[in-house]
């Protein structure tokens, strides 16, 4: 814990970001809650990472593995044939307030195309961790300077969360989804979408799934679906065009695939829709 105390004060904090807005006890006793059940379904997948995860804490500021720390990695193959993906970090940890559920992967294979993902990838989680300590830090700051107590703030916690999913694979191909998220007084979750070929060195498209007719053919999809979601009064959770919903899809449409290869293209939560909707999805048939 020492160590990670000194991770955490090693981070410096961004600027001006806006205070988030204070919410009820009983908001806080749900959050308490999912953020309980989310634990307990992860414990027993990371329990046999928690022996490594003082160590290697301290890393995860700059995510540069050292070449021993790297070549141990490399020995925990999860996909095989032209690479695989590996979990670099993973712990579970408290400190402060705040509740760490971390998996970060990292690609394992030859070509620019896998440096250029693992830049990313570790950009964004620096960029995650950097940012959930501020909004924490400019909570706690309102909090106090709202008339809250030390005995009221004590029963306060923050969630933050990194994981990741493979949800293809094959001798060449893989499609993986990381999961940034922060659950608190407000929620906050950002959820980013690689399709790659590591046999052509180049990210996979709607386009290569589906062929030259892929817009329409998403745009019919996608129509379908939400035309069928409205219920016998008329209601749906999914708003107009008009209302900012739904139009077309494009070259910057989130997809992952599917283990059948089938392409499931997805909007960020309220999007297209209401926040219950969660991010919609949408499965594009093959034939």
């Amino acid at each position: 814990m020492k160590q990670f105390n000194e991770f955490s004060k090693a981070k410096q904090a961004y600027d001006e970001i806006p205070i988030p807005r204070e919410l009820s006890d009983r908001v806080q006793a749900g959050i308490r809650q999912g953020r309980r059940a989310h634990r307990a379904r992860k414990t027993q997948a990371r329990r046999r990472w928690l022996s490594a995860a003082a160590c290697f804490a301290l890393l995860l500021a700059g995510l540069n593995l050292s070449p021993a720390f790297a070549k141990a990695a490399a020995d925990v193959p999860v996909l095989g044939g032209l690479f695989r993906i590996m979990t670099v970090i993973s712990y579970d940890a408290s400190d402060g307030g705040i509740n760490y559920v971390v998996s970060v992967p990292r690609l394992e294979a030859e070509g620019g195309m896998t440096e250029t993902v693992n830049a990313v990838i570790r950009e964004k989680v620096d960029q995650h961790m950097e940012k959930a300590r501020q909004d924490w830090a400019d909570y706690k700051d309102a909090f106090f300077a709202t008339g809250g107590t030390e005995e009221e703030w004590g029963n306060r916690e923050m969630d933050v969360i990194i994981d990741y999913s493979v949800t293809r694979q094959t001798d060449t191909q893989v499609s993986f989804v990381v999961t940034l998220a922060e659950g608190w007084v407000a929620s906050y979750e950002e959820r980013y979408y690689y399709n790659l070929d590591l046999s052509e060195d180049r990210a996979i498209t709607l386009r290569d799934v589906l062929g030259e007719d892929w817009v329409r053919r998403c745009n019919d999809a996608i129509s379908a679906e939400i035309a069928a979601s409205v219920d016998e009064e008329g209601f749906t959770f999914f708003f107009t065009p008009e209302q900012g919903g739904f139009t077309t899809v494009d070259g910057t449409t989130s997809f992952y695939l599917r283990e059948d290869g089938t392409p499931v293209v997805v909007f960020p939560k309220y999007a297209i829709a209401a926040g219950a909707a969660g991010w919609p999805e949408f499965e594009i048939p093959l034939a």
